[in-house]
């Protein structure tokens, strides 16, 4: 209704298709481009408003990389918003074997929510909105994989990949509710350059 385009990329040819069949049900196709592969280093040819990265700054080697790279895609003079996905801490971890169960390498790879909206400023952007998952809306975010890895599991049983997902799939419930679900918080952040 508004005109808006996009381009959307992902390295899972799964995510991709089903983005594509998505938008087909929404009746958005002609507006929306899915690209099959690697973000990292992606810049736009057209500039565009929004630029954003969602649960990926590893693209980039971390928020203030991702931060970078997205800037390159994004018109240039005001009004540009960046938006980044990222976690952050709830609260500190206890010790690094607790960082790990948050699927992190060290309790130093995510930031508390305040120091993460500050680092935002350190790099020269206003924050100007976020949304944060609650832990309801993280509950069902979590269980909907677990769901979809148990229908997975229904159709291929022989597959080669089954014993390592049925393994994670039994482990994934305890790990989810003693680690991330108390660690964890997830938000989506909206920056403006100054």
């Amino acid at each position: 209704d508004h005109g808006v385009i996009g381009t959307g990329i992902d390295m899972s040819q799964l995510f991709t298709e089903q983005a594509k069949i998505r938008a087909e049900e929404l009746g958005v196709a002609d507006q929306i481009k899915f690209i099959h592969g690697d973000a990292a280093g992606y810049i736009s040819k057209v500039k565009n408003d929004v630029a954003a990265c969602v649960g990926a700054t590893w693209i980039a080697g971390g928020v203030a990389g991702t931060i970078e790279l997205l800037l390159r895609s994004l018109r240039t003079g005001a009004g540009g918003i960046i938006l980044i996905g990222e976690p952050y801490l709830r609260q500190l971890p206890p010790t690094e074997d607790v960082a790990k169960g948050c699927l992190a390498n060290s309790i130093s790879d995510f930031l508390r929510l305040p120091e993460l909206l500050a680092s935002f400023g350190h790099l020269g952007y206003d924050v100007v909105e976020m949304v944060l998952a609650d832990q309801n809306g993280w509950d069902r975010y979590e269980a909907a994989k677990w769901l979809t890895m148990r229908r997975w599991l229904e159709t291929n049983h022989d597959d080669e990949l089954a014993t390592d997902v049925r393994a994670k799939l039994t482990s994934e419930p305890e790990r989810y509710a003693a680690y991330t679900r108390e660690y964890m918080g997830w938000c989506v952040f909206a920056l403006m350059a100054r």
